[in-house]
C-alpha cells in the first residue's frame, strides 16, 4: 500500500479550499490540438478500441512495478469509484504514457503512486502522465491531508525524473518528494511538467541535487490552494525557467519546516509577488537577476491534456 507518513514531516500551516471541480481556465493557454499516435498495447487488461494503449478498470487493487520493468501505455479508468494504487520500487523502472480517466478517490494518507529508486546510482522515470482530473469530494479530512498524486518514499536513494507531467486538484501534495532529505538522500528533476490547484504544495523538494525546471504551478479559487514549490532540508534545491502563479494564495516558493533550514537557488523564473517567499528556519532564498514577479503560468509542451492524449503516448 503506498501509504505516506507524516510523523517527520508535519504540515504545520496549512492552507483551506475544497476542490469543485477544476475549471479550464485561461492558464490553460494555447493548446495544441490533440493528434492521434499508435503505441504497443499493454499485457493484461481490456484493450482501447484502437489498439494503441489498454485500459484498466480500478478495483482497489495494487500494481507493483520492479526493477528494470517498463509500464507504459495505460489509461486508468477511475469512473469506476474504486481505487488504484501503483508501487514502483528497485531501480532502472519507468512509468511512461499513463493517463487517469475519471476523479481518485482513495482516502486520507494515501497516494495513487508510492517510488523510489534504491539503488544509490541508479535512475528511475516518470514520463508523460495525466493526472488532471483530481479527487473527489470525499478525498480529504479537517486537517487538510487527503490523496497525494506522486510520493516518494523516504528510503528513495538513487535519481528520479519526472517529464511532461499534469497534476490537477489533488487533495494532497502533486509531488512529495521531501522525505528522502531525512533518509535515503535520493535527487528528484522535474522538467517540463504542469501542477495546478492542489493542497498542501505542489512540487515539494527536500535534497541536495534535487531541482525544478521549465515547470508551471498555477492555483485559483476553484480548488485546493498549496504552496507552489516546498523546498525542505537540507537542500540545496533549484529553481530554473518555472512559472509560479498564485493569484495571491499561500506562498509562491517556501523554504524550510519544522525548525530545519534550507536553501533554494532561483533562476529565469517568476513568482507571484502577492503570495511571495517564505524563509523559514534560517532558510534563504537566492534570487537570481532574471528572476521576475509576473507570471504567466502554462502548460508545457509535450505535457498531456486528457488522459487519452496521455496514454496513447502522443
Amino acid at each position: 500500500m503506498a501509504q505516506h507518513p507524516r510523523t517527520s514531516e508535519t504540515e504545520t500551516t496549512p492552507t483551506t479550499g475544497r476542490n469543485n471541480g477544476l475549471t479550464r481556465r485561461n492558464y490553460v493557454r494555447s493548446l495544441a490540438a490533440v493528434a492521434t499516435a499508435a503505441t504497443s498495447l499493454g499485457a493484461a487488461g481490456t484493450a482501447a478500441a484502437d489498439d494503441d494503449y489498454e485500459v484498466i478498470e480500478a478495483e482497489g487493487q495494487t500494481i507493483s512495478i520492479d526493477s528494470g520493468e517498463t509500464w507504459e501505455n495505460k489509461l486508468i479508468d477511475m469512473t469506476t469509484g474504486q481505487d488504484i494504487i501503483v508501487n514502483a520500487h528497485g531501480t532502472d523502472w519507468t512509468i511512461r504514457n499513463v493517463g487517469f480517466k475519471g476523479e481518485n478517490t482513495s482516502g486520507t494518507g494515501s497516494a495513487t503512486f508510492g517510488i523510489s529508486d534504491s539503488d544509490p546510482s541508479g535512475s528511475s522515470t516518470v514520463e508523460n502522465v495525466y493526472l488532471g482530473d483530481g479527487t473527489d469530494s470525499r478525498n480529504g479530512s479537517s486537517s487538510g491531508h487527503g490523496q497525494t498524486a506522486f510520493w516518494v518514499d523516504p528510503d528513495h536513494a538513487g535519481h528520479i525524473d519526472f517529464e511532461n507531467v499534469n497534476i490537477q486538484g489533488f487533495a494532497d501534495n502533486a509531488i512529495y518528494a521531501s522525505a528522502p532529505g531525512n533518509a535515503g538522500g535520493g535527487t528528484i528533476h522535474i522538467d517540463s511538467s504542469f501542477a495546478a490547484n492542489c493542497y498542501v504544495s505542489h512540487f515539494r523538494l527536500a535534497t541536495e541535487g534535487s531541482k525544478v525546471t521549465n515547470s508551471s504551478v498555477y492555483v485559483d479559487d476553484s480548488g485546493y490552494q498549496g504552496r507552489g514549490i516546498w523546498a525542505w532540508a537540507p537542500g540545496t534545491v533549484e529553481v530554473e525557467g518555472c512559472q509560479i502563479e498564485m493569484n495571491g494564495h499561500n506562498v509562491a516558493i517556501d523554504a524550510g519546516a519544522n525548525g530545519n533550514p534550507t536553501e533554494v537557488l532561483v533562476s529565469d523564473t517568476d513568482y507571484d509577488e502577492v503570495a511571495g517567499i517564505g524563509e523559514n528556519a534560517g532558510s534563504t532564498v537566492e534570487l537570481e537577476d532574471d528572476v521576475g514577479t509576473d507570471p504567466d503560468a502554462f502548460i508545457p509542451d509535450g505535457v498531456p491534456r486528457s488522459p487519452e492524449e496521455a496514454a496513447s503516448g502522443n
